[in-house]
């Protein structure tokens, strides 16, 4: 049996989420394309240590490594923002500040990807999917 998630990156962000309250320094997440990307942003941001994909009996996977094992979690809050049911489009000005800059918003824009101070200085508004700080 094999379970279907209506929305797989609040998934992952919820795996990570709670592999962090458990103190876990590493989880395996379902691969995709749009999942990968986030993570390798999250990895270029520092929040996590890194994040490659394997492949594994049950099919292609993300090891994502959060932290060493003697080291804190760099994530504090981990939210997503845009969902299936609701979509959250902003503008390049529009898009929101975390923290007063210390975190992140991943914006979908027209060029792919990218954190909320890229897509301010290429001027372009997307969706935003998730906020990290």
């Amino acid at each position: 049996m094999q379970i279907v998630s209506t929305d797989p990156i609040a998934d992952m962000l919820t795996r990570i989420r709670n592999a962090i309250n458990v103190r876990k320094t590493e989880v395996l997440v379902p691969h995709s394309n749009i999942k990968f990307a986030i993570a390798q942003l999250l990895a270029a941001n520092k929040f996590i240590k890194s994040a490659e994909a394997t492949d594994m009996s049950m099919g292609k996977m993300i090891k994502i490594v959060i932290n060493d094992p003697d080291s804190n979690a760099r994530i504090t809050e981990i939210s997503r923002l845009s969902t299936p049911g609701r979509r959250h489009y902003a503008g390049a000005k529009e898009i929101p500040v975390v923290k007063r800059g210390r975190g992140i918003v991943i914006v979908s824009t027209s060029k792919g990807l990218m954190t909320d101070k890229e897509a301010r200085q290429q001027q372009l508004g997307g969706e935003l999917i998730c906020k990290v700080y």
